[in-house]
């Protein structure tokens, strides 16, 4: 008489919850207390004031109007320095332009000019302001955003959705703080934390691997953070030397100079320190995926071998991202009669090397970090899917490594 037949299934799913409920476990074990951080320091340190203070740009009378340029005609009425256009309305006028600037204006371009009243009776009332440029910069951010939802599709638009919470966070949170002089390294900490939070779970998703990067680029930024105090203490920067400095002390008395640049140390390398963290989580999760025998110490290794070469990249980055933008300054040193160590060690250079060198510092230790938690993250996370023993499952069935693969992927 023949035995009934029976069916042994090999199904490690119950075996692998358990073990990917206690990573989770542990990182909202780190990450849910520094959100409720985050939520109660933004509460306390909410701006307060009804009204922000104004910076006075316009003169009683003055009125601003658009204008385009005809021709530029050195035999102007009252002055060489004069180029003839059309307002709006299909007016005829002449527009005062300051020598430095008679070269940049030609016929078609939009200019807008200011209507000073007052020097109507000694010649033409409208003095040149600026170029209009927001034709030209809005076809820029529509083919960016295009670009970016072509390319990462969903992702891409999450990020686009990210970037535009991030800039609410400044514009609701941040400056308004700053300008009633609230403590720089709380408000830079509440701001960073608050646009992690929302911009890497947004654009990545809610999983072990994002988590993981979370809890990297937090402990960047307390590092930069740290940093940014002890530099801004140590160098004595006090966020004197910039060109808009004296202008924002006259027109917001209550706002700190020092804080602003201490602020600005900070969220100055997010974006960067965000990529760095979510890049290398994700490289450890695919060493992992296409290695799911590798152990902690053989992730550890591969993952930060991406990570120096990330790091190389990503300090020319920083680097070369303030050397452009603070081009003029760095051409008026370079033609300056002083010793160059003098020179980059002085006023608003020195805060730009501070920024600089805080912000690469913070980066570095960033990635070790997140590649160790990442490589812990990731064999937990995938546990119970490889064999607990080298002949293979307790029922004597093989492993099968495709499966502990796309396990790894899922978190």
């Amino acid at each position: 008489m023949l035995a009934p037949m029976t069916t042994h299934s090999h199904d490690h799913r119950p075996a692998v919850r358990p073990v990917r409920r206690r990573a989770r476990a542990i990182f909202a074990a780190v990450l849910i207390p520094a959100l409720l951080a985050t939520v109660v320091a933004g509460a306390v340190l909410w701006p307060r004031a009804q009204e922000r203070p104004v910076l006075e740009t316009t003169a009683p009378g003055m009125t601003f109007h658009r204008v385009t340029v005809e021709a530029v005609d050195a035999a102007a009425p009252d002055a060489a320095d004069q180029v003839r256009g059309t307002l709006g309305d299909g007016t005829e006028v002449w527009v005062l332009v300051p020598p430095e600037y008679l070269s940049q204006v030609a016929p078609g371009d939009r200019i807008t000019v200011a209507y000073v009243a007052e020097a109507a009776a000694e010649g033409t009332p409208y003095v040149f302001v600026d170029h209009v440029r927001g034709p030209p910069l809005a076809v820029l951010a529509v083919l960016f955003a295009v670009g970016v939802v072509l390319v990462a599709r969903w992702r891409g638009l999450a990020a686009l959705v990210g970037l535009g919470v991030s800039l609410a966070v400044l514009g609701t949170f941040t400056l308004p703080a700053l300008l009633e002089g609230r403590p720089a390294l709380p408000v830079a900490l509440v701001t960073s934390s608050a646009i992690m939070f929302v911009v890497l779970y947004l654009a990545h998703g809610f999983s072990t691997r994002t988590s993981t990067a979370l809890v990297g680029t937090l402990v960047g930024l307390v590092v930069t953070a740290g940093l940014a105090a002890w530099a801004g203490d140590a160098a004595h920067l006090t966020g004197l030397s910039g060109e808009y400095a004296l202008d924002l002390q006259s027109s917001a008395p209550l706002t700190d100079l020092r804080a602003v640049l201490l602020c600005g140390m900070v969220l100055a390398g997010l974006g960067v320190l965000n990529d760095v963290t979510i890049t290398q989580a994700s490289a450890v999760w695919e060493l992992h995926a296409g290695s799911p025998r590798a152990s902690w110490s053989e992730l550890f290794g591969r993952g930060m071998r991406i990570g120096r070469d990330h790091i190389a990249s990503t300090v020319y980055t920083i680097v070369f991202a303030y050397l452009g933008a603070s081009l003029p300054l760095v051409l008026l040193v370079s033609i300056s009669d002083r010793p160059i160590l003098q020179s980059l060690t002085s006023g608003e250079i020195a805060e730009e090397v501070a920024r600089t060198l805080v912000g690469s510092i913070g980066l570095v230790l960033a990635i070790p970090v997140t590649t160790a938690i990442a490589a812990t993250a990731v064999r937990s996370a995938a546990h119970g899917v490889l064999d607990p023993a080298p002949g293979g499952d307790p029922d004597g069935a093989p492993r099968d490594g495709a499966q502990h693969a796309a396990v790894a992927r899922r978190t």
